[in-house]
């Protein structure tokens, strides 16, 4: 047993909180990791059939059997952290806190409002990007508050690295949460400074973890048929069409569109574009390639074990533009169909 990594392949939003839960779920891991800030929400429905939406906490982590991990790198939001903790029922055992990871301060979220940064980049101003800042400024007169600073984290406090070193050498498997996508890295968005203020990639997230490359086993490459990105100015996205095409070429009954789960604001979508997909795979090398929302393409077959024509034949198309194979379409709120059982 080994790691795997979920990570994004457009610009987020791609159904990688949905993907970690199935993929922890039936490999039956121990530990699901949560790298990055509060910047970025993942939904899931959890076995009770409830709708959580998570910027702290691993989705996984509503899985008896797994424990949640907020590694080194990882940005905490106190409030936000609290509220997951008491909708989830996570019990103190069952969540790791690395003493190193970094807590948002009302200060950063106060500067990036001051600074203009929702209107300059489409930024959440969640404060995640000033904490980024300040932990690599390390001013004497501005330092950075850890997880170690903070008396209500002192239960959790581990050293997640050698906690996670653990796991792997009796043979557990664990799960690294990515956040964001591909196309929003720090590093090599086109649109930057339209970009999170992380590296994105799979090999990024790992080395917020503190894990060796030589432990991963799957990288897991989530996507979209129809890509979004936040509202506002947060950068621009190839053959942006409107909801109601999507919903009226889906066959859906009623207009359909979606929110992001930070900013409670409909999010820009557009047709499939290959371009930014085939780099993602360039730079992730990803072993397991995941289609999500495959219902946009035929509204009528949603939640269906099998895939529609009309679907089938969309995803070849997508396979043919990005030159990889689907191994998973999502074709609901919760479900992963194997492409080899996709048309019976």
């Amino acid at each position: 047993m080994a790691v795997s990594i979920v990570t994004g392949g457009q610009y987020g939003s791609e159904g990688k909180g949905k993907t970690a839960f199935l993929w922890a779920r039936d490999k039956d891991a121990a530990a699901a990791v949560r790298v990055g800030g509060s910047n970025s929400g993942h939904t899931v429905y959890g076995e009770d059939n409830i709708q959580y939406a998570f910027r702290m906490l691993p989705t996984a982590s509503l899985l008896q059997g797994v424990t949640a991990v907020l590694p080194a790198g990882a940005y905490i939001d106190m409030p936000v952290l609290q509220k997951e903790i008491r909708i989830s029922g996570i019990s103190e055992g069952r969540l790791k806190v690395d003493p190193n990871a970094v807590i948002i301060k009302e200060e950063y979220k106060e500067f990036e409002a001051k600074n203009g940064m929702g209107a300059y980049i489409g930024s959440t101003l969640s404060g995640t990007g000033a904490a980024v800042a300040a932990r690599a400024m390390r001013a004497k007169d501005r330092p950075v508050m850890r997880a170690q600073d903070v008396p209500e984290l002192q239960p959790y406090l581990s050293d997640t690295k050698a906690y996670l070193r653990g796991l792997l050498d009796q043979g557990r498997e664990v799960v690294i949460e990515g956040t964001q996508g591909y196309g929003l890295s720090n590093y090599h968005a086109e649109d930057y400074p339209c970009a999170t203020s992380r590296d994105t990639t799979a090999a990024g997230f790992l080395a917020e973890t503190g894990l060796s490359p030589f432990d991963v086993e799957h990288v897991i490459l989530v996507i979209r048929g129809f890509p979004i990105r936040v509202a506002g100015h947060s950068g621009k996205l190839e053959s942006e069409i409107t909801w109601q095409i999507v919903s009226e070429e889906s066959g859906a009954k009623e207009l359909f569109e979606e929110r992001t789960t930070v900013t409670d604001k409909v999010g820009f979508v557009g047709r499939f574009a290959g371009k930014i997909v085939r780099e993602a795979i360039m730079v992730n090398r990803p072993d397991i390639l995941v289609l999500n929302h495959v219902d946009y393409f035929d509204y009528a077959n949603k939640n269906q074990g099998q895939l529609s024509s009309r679907q089938l034949e969309c995803v070849r198309r997508i396979e043919e533009e990005i030159g990889q194979k689907i191994d998973f379409c999502g074709n609901g709120e919760m479900s992963l169909i194997p492409m080899r059982a996709a048309n019976g």
